[in-house]
C-alpha cells in the first residue's frame, strides 16, 4: 500500500508492506485524516519529540531513525473483518476509533508508532471492539475531527465550569477552537478569545467566541477582567480575605498555544483564583514565576487527550449538530501533498486543518 513516510527527517510517498490482521481486527481503508500541531512538531523536531517522550514515560513510541507513517484523527471505511471478529461491521461502514488498535492483549498507538502505521497510509488494522460507527446523515469526513474536537470536550469537562465561570481562550488554532466549541457546547457565557492571527480570530467567532481581542491592541486579561467583575468590586488582598462588597465570577483560562512564554504571561495576567487549563503542548524548556500563582492563589491543571467516552460523545455531538466542525477544514490533499500541507501549515492564515485522503 502507498503511504506518506517520514522518514530521515523528511515525507516521502513510498511503497510499504499491506497491514496483517491480527486476532480481533478489521481492516479499513483510510478516507481522511487531519493534520495534527503534534504532526508538526515531530516532523520539525524529532529528536527532541523521541526523548521528550522517553522522559514522560514512553507515552509514544517514535524512534528516531526509523520510518513511521503518522496520522491519528481520522475516518475510515471497513474492508475486510479479520480472524476473531464477530462481524458487527459490514463492508463499506464509515468509522472512526480512538487512535489505538489491540494485537490480541498489547496496545498499538497510532500515529507514532514505527511498528505500526497511521492513517496516512491506505490502509490500517483497527480493533473492532474500538470502533464507532458515522451515524446515518453525518458527513463522514466530519468523523475526522472526533478526535481533536474530543481534545476541547476533555479540557471542558476537567475545567469543572460552574453556571456563572467566564472563559479565556488563549490561542484559536485547531485545539483553541475545539475548546470554544466544547465551551459553547456547555453554555458558557461570555467566551472570550485571544490569537494574534486575523483568520484565527475570524474562526473564533464562527466556533461560537463571545468576545475576540487582538492582544497586539487588547489585553485578553484585562477583557477578562472587566468580564468578571461588578461595580463596587474592591480588589484589595484584604477585602478578598473577609468577603466584602460585591465579588468577580469565577474566571477560567484556557492556555491553547504550547509555546514558551505563554503560561507565564497567563500567571502574570490572571485575576486572582483563576482556574488555568494547559491544553497546549510546549516541548520546550519553559520558565514561570511561582509567585504570581502563590499571592493569586491560582489552579493550574494540565490536560491530555480525552477518554474514551468523551471520544465516543464527540462523535454524536458532531453528528447532532450541536458542533460544527465545517469552518474548521480549510484543505485537502492527496499523499503526494502531504510535505506540502505540512509547510502550509505553518502559518495561521493559510489553514485550520488540513484533511490528509490517501486514495486521491
Amino acid at each position: 500500500m502507498r503511504a506518506a513516510v517520514f522518514r530521515k527527517g523528511n515525507l516521502v510517498v513510498d511503497t510499504i508492506p499491506d497491514p496483517i490482521l491480527a486476532d480481533g481486527q478489521v481492516l479499513v481503508r483510510t478516507r481522511a485524516c487531519g493534520i495534527c500541531g503534534s504532526d508538526l512538531h515531530a516532523a520539525k523536531f524529532p529528536e527532541q519529540f523521541a526523548a521528550l517522550s522517553r522522559r514522560g514515560g514512553a507515552r509514544w513510541n517514535i524512534e528516531v531513525g526509523r520510518d513511521v507513517v503518522f496520522g491519528h484523527e481520522f475516518v475510515a471505511e471497513v474492508v475486510a473483518n479479520g480472524p476473531g471478529t464477530a462481524g458487527r461491521f459490514a463492508p463499506g461502514t464509515m468509522v472512526t476509533s480512538m487512535p489505538l488498535t489491540l494485537a490480541g492483549s498489547t496496545v498499538l498507538g497510532l500515529g507514532y508508532n514505527p511498528d505500526q502505521p497511521g492513517a496516512f497510509a491506505e490502509f490500517m488494522p483497527l480493533a473492532e471492539r474500538m470502533l464507532l460507527p458515522v451515524p446515518d446523515g453525518m458527513d463522514p469526513d466530519h468523523a475526522a475531527l472526533v478526535e481533536p474536537m474530543a481534545v476541547g470536550v476533555h479540557a471542558v469537562n476537567y475545567a469543572r465550569l460552574a453556571g456563572d465561570d467566564v472563559a479565556l481562550v488563549v490561542g484559536c488554532g485547531p485545539i483553541g477552537l475545539a475548546v470554544i466549541a466544547a465551551l459553547k457546547l456547555r453554555g458558557a457565557s461570555p467566551i472570550i478569545a485571544s490569537d494574534f492571527s486575523p483568520a484565527r480570530r475570524a474562526l473564533a467567532r464562527r466556533m461560537g467566541a463571545d468576545i475576540v481581542v487582538d492582544p497586539r491592541s487588547t489585553s485578553p486579561y484585562a477583557m477578562l477582567a472587566d468580564s468578571i467583575t461588578p461595580p463596587g468590586f474592591d480588589p484589595s488582598r484584604y477585602a478578598a480575605l473577609f468577603g466584602a462588597g460585591p465579588q468577580r465570577r469565577p474566571a477560567v483560562i484556557f492556555e491553547c498555544v504550547g509555546v514558551p512564554g505563554v503560561l507565564g504571561e497567563i500567571m502574570e495576567g490572571a485575576p486572582a483564583a483563576s482556574r488555568v487549563v494547559v491544553v497546549g503542548v510546549c516541548m520546550e524548556t519553559d520558565r514561570l514565576e511561582p509567585f504570581f500563582g502563590t499571592v493569586k492563589q491560582l489552579d493550574l491543571q494540565f490536560v491530555l487527550a480525552y477518554t474514551a467516552r468523551e471520544f465516543a460523545d464527540t462523535l454524536g455531538y458532531i453528528a447532532d449538530g450541536r458542533m460544527d466542525v465545517s469552518p474548521l477544514i480549510t484543505g485537502r490533499v492527496g499523499l503526494d501533498g502531504v510535505r506540502q500541507a505540512f509547510a502550509d501549515l505553518a502559518s495561521p492564515e493559510t489553514h485550520a486543518k488540513v484533511l490528509v485522503e490517501p486514495w486521491r
